[in-house]
């Protein structure tokens, strides 16, 4: 079963098969370095950067059907609430591994 879901994608594409490549292709190049820096933030108990990187992020996870919202839920309101950081690491961890995941059989299933 595959981590990712592209029905969004394609709904958007119409059918055209180039853009479904090309809009893949700028979730790898784009997305693994946002979450690099929200982990960072994350690790340097910066709630306002996490903040803008998870923020940043949610569009894309949500059109590539990754379900990660309660996640990126968690973070953002670390942000405004400065609490939960237990919850705060596993919300990023979890996302982390979920968009690895989907990265690594995107490149597979795109020949990327």
């Amino acid at each position: 079963m595959s981590s990712y879901n592209l029905d969004s994608v394609e709904e958007m594409a119409g059918g055209d098969q180039d853009f479904v490549k090309v809009v893949v292709q700028t979730f790898i190049e784009e997305i693994p370095p946002d979450l690099e820096a929200m982990n960072q933030a994350v690790a340097e108990n910066n709630p306002g950067q996490a903040y803008q990187y998870a923020h940043k992020m949610k569009p894309n996870l949500q059109m590539f059907g990754l379900e990660l919202m309660p996640q990126i839920k968690i973070i953002e309101e670390w942000s405004k609430e400065g609490k939960n950081k237990k919850a705060v690491d596993e919300a990023a961890q979890k996302i982390t591994l979920k968009v690895k995941s989907a990265e690594q059989e995107l490149k597979e299933d795109f020949d990327l």
